[in-house]
């Protein structure tokens, strides 16, 4: 997932209730299957950062030796400002970029 080159809206916007429901023709289950993605996305994010605060990671014990690490600031600041996970699945639904299938209708 490209956090970088994104369209997805960095605050509250309103949404067509009937675009969000057309590919499943309910509500309930289009929101699910955002809010899992949701959830999938929130965690890459995180693991990402993670990742790139591990790089300026120092395992002194000496309090003596702590500095602040001004590209550590700028890679925690940028994750801040990213749009919500949530806004992110919204984003990849609406442009169909979402897989998902019913198992009901495919055990009958």
């Amino acid at each position: 997932m490209d956090v970088k080159n994104t369209n997805a809206e960095v605050s509250t916007t309103t949404l067509n209730r009937n675009q969000i429901e057309m590919p499943t023709d309910n509500i309930y289950e289009a929101i699910s299957i955002m809010a899992k993605r949701a959830t999938q996305i929130s965690t890459e994010i995180k693991k990402e950062l993670i990742e790139k605060l591990d790089e300026f990671a120092t395992y002194n014990d000496s309090l003596d030796e702590i500095f602040e690490n001004k590209e550590q600031i700028e890679v925690s600041k940028f994750y801040e400002r990213l749009p919500k996970p949530h806004a992110f699945a919204v984003e990849e639904w609406l442009e169909e970029k979402i897989y998902y299938r019913n198992t009901d209708s495919d055990n009958e």
